[in-house]
């Protein structure tokens, strides 16, 4: 337990549940985004402002980063991709609010986004080549197949580790020291490391991001 006192998790124990913060707070992320996209999209106008025009501009530079990375292909996969984004940045940016654990500094939520992110990758894979598919794992030279294939399995499992460490590393290590800063030194000593904390939620999120957009762009490529 990094925070002493968490909100959530005291309002779930009077009521008799038992869930762990990383769960408390997921929750709540995914309560956010779903009023946020409620309360944008209840009147929509064809010339947007307030809220209505930032998630515009969120889901427009979403979509074009994807488009950048993989190409025209790419439109179809955005909602995969970019419910990943928004929901793994906020949730990143709720460890900024007093009494708040952030979701992603847990390796569970890491780890079933990460998985998420595998099973699709592959799935898209075989839809698009069927059997084919399999030619990304068997190298260039069919002489090197027998070589090739533990090794790209090992690397495409190796994926997902990476993906939930990461994360899960940076987003941990951020709490701790926000702790040991608001011990240390309560009133303002925080300061510094939450506007590090936007930074690391920002690039953190971009980072899971762009390798997840990697990982499908490669699934849909031809095997050479």
């Amino acid at each position: 337990m990094i925070h002493p006192f968490l909100v959530l998790e005291w309002l779930a124990e009077q009521v008799n549940l038992h869930l762990g913060p990383h769960v408390l707070y997921a929750w709540l992320v995914m309560i956010i985004l779903i009023a946020l996209s409620f309360v944008a999209t209840r009147k929509i106008t064809e010339i947007p402002s307030g809220l209505q025009n930032f998630m515009e501009a969120v889901v427009e530079t979403l979509e074009n980063f994807m488009e950048e990375n993989m190409g025209p292909k790419g439109r179809k996969y955005f909602p995969l991709i970019g419910t990943l984004a928004l929901f793994i940045l906020t949730c990143n940016l709720i460890a900024l609010a007093p009494s708040a654990f952030p979701p992603t500094a847990n390796p569970n939520t890491n780890a079933a986004m990460a998985l998420t992110v595998f099973a699709a990758t592959h799935y898209i894979g075989f839809r698009e080549h069927g059997l084919s598919y399999l030619k990304h794992f068997t190298g260039p030279m069919p002489a090197l197949a027998p070589l090739m294939f533990p090794i790209e399995v090992i690397g495409h499992i190796a994926r997902p580790v990476s993906l939930t460490l990461r994360l899960f590393g940076n987003m941990y290590g951020h709490e701790i020291v926000l702790m040991i800063f608001l011990m240390l030194v309560p009133l303002f000593g925080p300061l510094p490391m939450m506007f590090m904390g936007i930074l690391v939620a920002f690039i953190q999120t971009f980072v899971f991001t762009l390798l997840t957009t990697i990982y499908i762009a490669g699934a849909l490529e031809e095997a050479h």
